[in-house]
């Protein structure tokens, strides 16, 4: 027993003397070109997005007007006595099929495309954007005095509305979510929108709601327009082939008949976006995209894996780590579970192996828009109090845990002890 107190002294004592001599390679294990988190400038970190506020739902919504106005597809209920129906006899009745809406009365004329309706012995009357009120004062003054067809005063004129015209979109949900054993679904529904109800909040109420948290933060509105659509192709593939080799990546903006609606938004950067471009007309996309893309992927002692990045709060690196499994503010243990699976400091597999020591050092490697990227130094210890080493994460880091040198050899040598120890008292 007295040997095996000599042999883990031995080993300790190596593991003290190791410690100052692997400054040398302290810098070659991180990395020589990777910059101290409290060291990298603003344009690489990201804005918190806790600092977002909701946009206001009223601004998805479309303000009606007092009146309905008429347009094309259309449909009226005409009845003119002894012109649309004959003396003695009660005009037609038609109920709603939805029965949201009062009852109408008269013959069906639909407005045509060009804004007009035709009515018997009388040239085509245009009617595109007046009231029902307007028109039925327009049909009068056409039958009693402009054609002088019926007495003046003693007409029986009516006009009601049978049928809002409507508005067929297509609504495109790329949310993810389980759903018969798949973890991504794709959603799509054309639906009809009745006019001054075209707009996008009332597209995605009919379809489900808001985007969820599995959905981006924006929405798409995608104008029919196919031809624009082809040339947009077309440039963006002329675009990416002329990119030479050492070239970053072009910025590609968006096609001329998207629009983006943002749902969050930070202060200072209020949406541009007016009224007319949350109204919907017929043949336009409602697009919401998934956020499966939006991942961060661990390595080095956290073991390979990606994670999704939360779309409403913020995720430090210890928050990133903590989600990974990792070890973050514990001090380990000489007989801990974990130290007896195994440890190391470029453990792969799923979840952390940590040994007595925990890591002290993070790697956070970072794409930037020209697509380089740049190693991100973080210290574990100091990030548990200053906030300047918690960068918050985006997408696409890639998150390394890893020990310094001192705690691999100290590991090893508290290693090497336990188990001459373990093996002294069998």
């Amino acid at each position: 027993m007295r040997c095996l107190k000599s042999l883990g002294l031995v080993l300790l004592g190596t593991a003290v003397s190791a410690f100052s001599g692997c400054s040398s390679l302290m810098l070659s294990f991180s990395g020589p070109e990777s910059v101290p988190a409290r060291s990298v400038p603003g344009i690489v970190l990201t804005r918190p997005r806790s600092d977002m506020q909701e946009i206001s739902l009223s601004r998805l919504r479309q303000t009606p007007p007092d009146h309905h106005q008429l347009g094309p597809n259309d449909i009226l209920g005409v009845y003119i006595e002894n012109v649309l129906g004959k003396t003695g006899e009660p005009p037609p009745v038609n109920f709603p099929e939805d029965g949201e809406r009062d009852p109408s009365i008269g013959f069906p004329i639909p407005v045509r495309e060009d804004g007009s309706i035709a009515l018997p012995l009388i040239p085509p009357m245009k009617v595109e954007g007046l009231t029902i009120e307007q028109v039925t004062n327009l049909v009068r003054k056409a039958y009693t005095q402009d054609q002088k067809l019926l007495p003046s005063g003693k007409d029986r004129i009516i006009v009601t509305l049978i049928k809002r015209r409507t508005y067929q979109v297509l609504v495109v949900r790329e949310e993810s979510g389980a759903k018969d054993g798949v973890t991504k679904r794709g959603d799509g529904a054309m639906i009809d929108l009745p006019v001054y109800e075209n707009d996008l909040l009332h597209a995605l109420n009919a379809t489900g709601g808001l985007p969820g948290t599995d959905a981006k933060n924006e929405v798409l509105i995608i104008r029919d327009d196919g031809k624009r659509g082809a040339r947009y192709d077309q440039f963006v593939s002329q675009v990416k082939m002329s990119k030479m080799p050492c070239q970053a990546p072009p910025i590609i903006p968006d096609a001329p008949n998207v629009i983006r609606i943002p749902l969050r938004f930070h202060p200072d950067q209020p949406p541009t976006f007016t009224e007319q471009d949350i109204i919907l007309n017929k043949g336009d996309i409602v697009m919401i995209q998934s956020r499966e893309s939006e991942k961060f992927y661990t390595g080095g002692v956290l073991g390979g894996g990606e994670h999704l990045i939360p779309r409403d709060y913020d995720l430090d690196v210890l928050g990133a780590i903590a989600m990974a499994g990792g070890p973050v503010g514990s001090a380990g243990n000489v007989f801990s579970s974990s130290q007896r699976r195994g440890m190391g400091g470029g453990g792969g597999g799923s979840g952390a192996r940590t040994g007595p020591v925990p890591p002290s050092q993070a790697i956070v490697i970072r794409k930037l828009p020209d697509g380089s990227q740049i190693p991100i130094k973080i210290d574990l210890n100091r990030a548990l109090t200053d906030s300047s080493e918690r960068i918050l994460i985006q997408p696409d880091d890639i998150v390394m845990v890893r020990y310094t040198c001192a705690e691999e050899v100290i590991n090893t040598a508290l290693s090497l002890l336990q188990i001459n120890i373990l093996t002294g008292f069998r």
